[in-house]
């Protein structure tokens, strides 16, 4: 049978619990997210990527990790690090002496952010952090809004580029979002159905355009959880047209493609009804995805409940045996060249490290 771990669950506390150890060691399950509610303090989450990684070492550790108002960890030595949107100001202002301005700055700084990102993370035991967003900043959104570095899909391109290197730099992976953009619409697909009604050439002109011009360096691509019905009557993340035909096809991406959080309000409508856990996520696998994420379904059941992280376990193997669903050998290849390939600094040597210090003054 054909090894595919496609799942990315959640846990719900500071530590492991049985739970926990059973879910992630369960195979169609390849990676864990984590979010505020799994940290302390650097120590525990250290000792918490150790004992998940003693668990099982080809496990990916996630965060959704950006700077500005998505950064997980804000405390105990981490660097609080600016919006997306503060490096695309920093490049439209006219260069001024004693200041950092400018386009070349604003790439140093961005390498600077993603390289501190990147090396702090990994220094704790985390492999990977959901960035950059290439969205545009149309000033509609408020779930993007700052987020995102600029308007103009050049200066977008550029410096997220230059954050990817700056992640290359400290050894761990990429993921542009939300493909093919989530700027331009002003609801907020967490807890609503999101609908861009502009045509598929300006779509592909301006908000995918990123995805054309990074195509060689970006390492993962997540899908927006919205609609563009002059494309597709499908969100994007579950749609062949978007997954397969556009970004595969036409932009030649061949990265790992992630789901967006199927807990999501919106994550689940399909055609007007709304699926199960386990039907959203075998719809955004076969329109493409490599890997689904559940997110903020670990927490405490009442007696007599179930998980849908327990329910989509049970009926992955059911859907593949009854040949409603076919793993692949290609999205495990690609959630493999996911994980870090160097050894991370220890944060102690990384505190005192040339290129830690340099970066922290191009951020201060």
């Amino acid at each position: 049978m054909t090894f595919h771990a496609p799942l990315i669950i959640d846990i719900a506390g500071t530590k492991l619990t049985k739970v926990d150890r059973v879910r992630l060691q369960n195979p169609w399950v390849g990676g864990l997210i984590l979010f505020s509610r799994n940290w302390e303090n650097r120590t525990q989450l250290t000792a918490l990527c150790s004992s998940i990684k003693r668990l099982r070492s080809d496990l990916l550790i996630c965060v959704d990790h950006e700077g500005g108002r998505v950064q997980r960890f804000k405390n105990d030595g981490f660097t609080h690090l600016p919006p997306m949107r503060a490096l695309g100001q920093m490049w439209m202002d006219a260069p001024q002496k004693g200041k950092k301005s400018g386009p070349l700055d604003a790439t140093q700084a961005a390498t600077a952010c993603g390289f501190v990102l990147g090396s702090e993370l990994r220094a704790c035991g985390v492999d990977f952090s959901f960035a950059p967003v290439l969205d545009l900043d149309y000033g509609e959104s408020s779930v993007i809004g700052d987020r995102a570095f600029a308007r103009d899909p050049r200066v977008v391109s550029l410096l997220a580029k230059s954050v990817m290197h700056g992640l290359l730099k400290s050894g761990m992976g990429n993921c542009g979002k939300h493909f093919p953009g989530h700027g331009f619409v002003k609801a907020d697909s967490h807890v609503a159905t999101a609908i861009d009604r502009r045509a598929r050439a300006a779509i592909l002109k301006d908000d995918a355009a990123p995805y054309r011009w990074l195509g060689t360096a970006l390492d993962s691509v997540m899908p927006a959880h919205v609609i563009y019905p002059k494309v597709d009557s499908r969100p994007a993340g579950f749609s062949r047209v978007w997954l397969q035909d556009v970004l595969r096809g036409e932009l030649g991406f061949s990265g790992a493609i992630f789901s967006d959080d199927l807990s999501m309000a919106a994550a689940r409508q399909l055609g007007g009804r709304q699926l199960s856990y386990t039907q959203a996520a075998i719809a955004a696998l076969d329109a493409g995805c490599d890997l689904v994420l559940l997110c903020n379904q670990s927490l405490p059941l009442k007696p007599g409940e179930t998980s849908p992280i327990d329910e989509i376990i049970a009926d992955l193997t059911e859907a593949q045996l009854k040949g409603h669903w076919q793993a692949s050998e290609t999205s495990e290849e690609r959630r493999w060249k996911l994980l870090p390939k160097s050894l991370a600094i220890s944060w102690d040597d990384l505190m005192v490290s040339a290129d830690y210090m340099q970066a922290l003054d191009w951020l201060s």
